[in-house]
C-alpha cells in the first residue's frame, strides 16, 4: 500500500487547530500558504516586522527566537511547531518539545546547524563525504596533510550561501582565512572536482515512510543557487543513488519533516556537500511541477498525515531571482515582469520581501512543460529576457 493510501494516525493534528512557524522568511510564507489551503491558521515567531511569513499569518510574534514571552504564547496557542530555517537556537527546540511536538527534532536539526557536527555523522555513518578536518585553531590548520590542498575554509556556524567561505590553495592562505574568521570554529575541506551537482528533497514521516521528489541539477553564482533543472542530467542509476543516501540520512537522525540534501558528483562519484533540516531552494519547482509540493509534505509531516504523492507531472527548470534585479547602477527600479508573464508555461513566484539588495531572495519562477529540452530553452531565454548574465 502507498503512503498516499494509507489512513491518518490516531494522533493527527487537524484543522482548525493552529500550527507553528519558527522563521518568518519565503519558506516560511510558503509553509503558510500551503497551511492555509489545508484549513490550518498559522504563527508565526521572526523578530523581523516586515517578514514575509508574518504579514500573511494570523499572528505574527516579532520577538528573538530566545524570547521566553514569545515561546510560551506560540507553545500554548499551537498544535506543533516546525521552523524554516537551520539557525533557530536548538535550545529553543527543546524548550518548545516539552509542550508540543516539534518536527524536525532539536536534535536532527543540530546536527545541520553546524559543519564540523555534519561532516562528523557523514563520516560516522559511513556515508560519502569529501575530505575534510575540524579547525578551531591555527595548530589544526598546521597539522594538516598537504594532500588536502586546494581546500576550502568554511565556519561551521552560520555560513550559507557562498558567506563565511574562503578557497585556499595552500597553508598560508588557510591561516589568513583563518585570521579574518576572527578564530571561529571551521572545517577545512578540499577542492574537489566537480562535475556537477545535485540535490535530493525529501519528506519522512512519523514511522519511517520517505516521499522523495526528483532530484534536480543545480548550477550556482557566487555561491548562491541559480538555475535548478528537473529531471536532473544524470542516470537513473546515479538519482537512485542520491535518494537512497538521502533516506539514509533522514533515518539515522531519525527526521521527521522536509529535509534537502546537496551532493557533489565528482569523478562520476557521488558525494554529500550539505544538508538542510526543512524545506530547500532547489525544490522550489515542486510548487509548479509536482502532485504535492514540498511545503504541503512539510504541513503533512508535521501533522501526522499520510504524505502526499511526490511525482512529477512535469519537467521543470527554476531561476532564482535575486536583489540585483532592482537596480540598474546605482538607480533602483522594478524588474520587468511583462517579461516573464508573456511566457504562458512559466510561473512567476515574488516573496514579498521589504527590501531588495544585491544577492537577496526576492523570488524565483519556474518554467514546466513535457519537453526537458524546449523548458529548458524557455527558461534561459527568459532568465536573459528579465536581465540575468550569464
Amino acid at each position: 500500500m502507498s503512503a498516499a493510501n494509507l489512513p491518518a494516525n490516531l494522533s493527527s493534528i487537524l484543522p482548525p487547530a493552529a500550527l507553528g512557524m519558527l522563521g518568518g522568511g519565503q519558506l516560511g510564507r510558503f509553509f503558510v500558504n500551503a497551511a492555509h489551503e489545508m484549513g490550518y491558521p498559522v504563527w508565526v515567531l521572526d523578530p523581523d516586522p516586515n517578514s514575509p511569513a508574518g504579514r500573511i499569518a494570523e499572528r505574527h510574534l516579532c520577538a528573538a527566537y530566545d524570547d521566553a514571552a514569545a515561546l510560551d504564547a506560540l507553545a500554548a496557542g499551537c498544535a506543533a511547531i516546525t521552523t524554516e530555517f537551520e539557525n533557530v537556537p536548538a535550545s529553543t527546540l527543546d524548550y518548545l518539545a516539552k509542550f508540543v511536538p516539534v518536527r524536525p527534532s532539536a536534535a536532527a536539526v543540530a546536527v545541520c546547524q553546524n559543519r564540523i557536527g555534519e561532516k562528523s555523522f557523514l563520516r560516522d555513518h559511513g556515508l560519502p563525504h569529501g575530505p575534510f578536518i575540524a579547525v578551531s585553531s591555527e595548530g589544526d590548520l598546521q597539522q594538516a596533510s598537504p594532500a588536502l590542498f586546494p581546500a576550502i575554509l568554511k565556519v561551521a556556524r552560520f555560513g550559507y550561501d557562498g558567506k563565511g567561505q574562503a578557497a585556499v590553495d595552500n597553508l598560508a592562505e588557510a591561516l589568513l582565512a583563518f585570521a579574518r574568521f576572527k578564530g571561529e570554529s571551521c572545517v577545512l575541506e578540499q577542492r574537489l572536482p566537480l562535475d556537477y551537482e545535485v540535490s535530493v528533497v525529501l519528506a519522512r514521516d512519523e514511522n519511517g515512510r520517505v516521499a522523495s521528489f526528483p532530484s534536480g541539477e543545480n548550477q550556482h553564482a557566487n555561491g548562491i543557487l541559480d538555475v535548478s533543472i528537473v529531471p536532473a542530467r544524470a542516470s537513473d542509476c546515479l538519482m537512485s543513488d542520491a535518494a537512497d543516501i538521502a533516506a539514509r540520512i533522514a533515518e539515522k537522525l531519525g527526521y521527521i519533516g522536509v529535509m534537502g540534501v546537496e551532493f557533489f558528483v565528482s569523478r562520476g562519484q557521488l558525494l554529500v556537500n550539505e544538508m538542510a533540516p526543512r524545506p530547500h531552494n532547489s525544490g522550489h519547482y515542486t510548487l509548479d511541477a509536482c502532485v504535492t509540493d514540498q511545503f504541503e509534505q512539510q504541513v503533512r509531516a508535521l501533522c501526522g498525515l499520510p504524505l502526499g504523492e511526490a511525482r512529477a507531472h512535469s519537467a521543470a527548470v527554476m531561476v532564482n531571482l535575486l536583489g540585483d534585479l532592482w537596480y540598474a547602477g546605482d538607480h533602483a527600479r522594478e524588474p520587468d515582469w511583462a517579461a516573464l508573464h508573456a511566457v504562458p508555461n512559466l510561473k512567476l513566484h515574488l516573496y514579498g520581501k521589504h527590501h531588495a539588495r544585491p544577492g537577496r531572495k526576492m523570488g524565483h519562477f519556474t518554467v514546466i512543460g513535457t519537453d526537458a529540452e524546449a523548458v529548458q530553452q524557455t527558461a534561459l531565454a527568459a532568465r536573459r529576457a528579465i536581465g540575468i548574465r550569464d
